[in-house]
């Protein structure tokens, strides 16, 4: 009798020994596959490379000098190693420096080859985000809504007072970007058909024009619509049409322009990681419309170099 007991105890032993084994192989194939999902997953730090290490340094239009300093900032926060300055001065100026080598990154709000000293075959385009852009103005000037043809007439000079157009009895300041500012291009591209802005004001910098148009009565200037963040400055509709995200992707409001980060030649190294970064699903859906700006993915509308708009295919 104790042997079968001793037999029957050895044999519940043996199977519990089993059991345990075979839990144990179950715990650690589950705990293999939630590392593996995590990897699949992509992560902030997978998509900006976690290790990137180096010096950028990026230039040009001030339209898109906000984005490119916030995504930046994230990516240096996911790695330490990785030093990007972001300076401003005008696509001119970025698409000159990117083309004889002074930076690594020409940011641009008009295409290459819309600058004929630019040698737009040698630098790579890479479209990080669309910009909206329009009129701005000082918000006691009485209108918020102009034509064509009567911005045409404010900018050209021939409305001078607020009081031709309904508005206040307030004559008409006009503050511009220089020649070189790509923000100026599309807007007297697009919103003025070509016709060239008279003498006014004439500012570097997007911030500064901003400034001025909520400091001084009766101004108007142009601005990208990531500047339109607080009620200092009130965007006009344009022939009754609204600044806004939805009117640009769908082509009814004609006034935007892509956001260009060139190379000169294809990015490598540094450059490349951190453009990918800008195109990945955490900048493009996330910090680019926080900031006003528009994913290129949302667009329903295209626009090649010679202003051509069209349908996306």
């Amino acid at each position: 009798m104790k042997l079968k007991k001793l037999l029957l105890f050895m044999m519940l032993s043996a199977l519990l020994v089993i059991a345990v084994a075979c839990g144990s192989g179950d715990d650690s194939n589950d705990t293999g596959t939630d590392s593996t999902g995590g990897s699949d997953s992509e992560t902030e730090e997978d998509a900006a490379g976690g290790d990137a290490e180096g010096q950028l340094v990026l230039s040009g239009s001030s339209a898109i000098q906000p984005l490119m300093a916030a995504g930046a900032e994230e990516f240096m926060g996911l790695n330490a190693g990785a030093d990007i300055q972001v300076q401003a001065g005008g696509s001119g100026q970025g698409l000159s420096q990117v083309a004889d080598g002074s930076v690594d990154i020409g940011n641009s709000d008009v295409f290459a080859e819309e600058k004929e000293e630019i040698p737009a075959d040698e630098l790579v385009d890479h479209r990080v985000a669309v910009v909206g852009m329009g009129p701005a103005v000082h918000p006691g000037v009485g209108v918020e809504d102009v034509t064509s043809e009567e911005l045409i007439d404010i900018f050209t000079g021939e409305v001078t007072n607020w009081s031709e157009l309904g508005g206040e009895d307030v004559d008409i300041t006009l503050v511009n970007r220089p020649d070189s500012s790509g923000t100026r291009a599309t807007f007297v591209n697009y919103a003025l058909g070509g016709a060239e802005p008279a003498e006014g004001i004439t500012e570097d910098s997007s911030n500064t024009v901003k400034q001025i148009i909520s400091e001084t009565e009766g101004a108007i200037g142009y601005l990208a619509f990531s500047y339109y963040n607080d009620d200092t400055v009130l965007p006009l509709k344009l022939d009754g049409v609204e600044q806004t995200d939805e009117n640009v992707t769908t082509g009814e409001y004609p006034v935007w322009a892509y956001m260009h980060s060139y190379t000169n030649g294809e990015p490598e190294g540094l450059a490349k990681t951190f453009l990918d970064y800008m195109m990945s699903d955490d900048v493009q859906q996330v910090i680019v419309p926080e900031l006003g700006y528009i994913p290129s993915t949302d667009m329903q509308v295209e626009r090649d170099a010679e202003g051509n708009q069209t349908d996306v295919q």
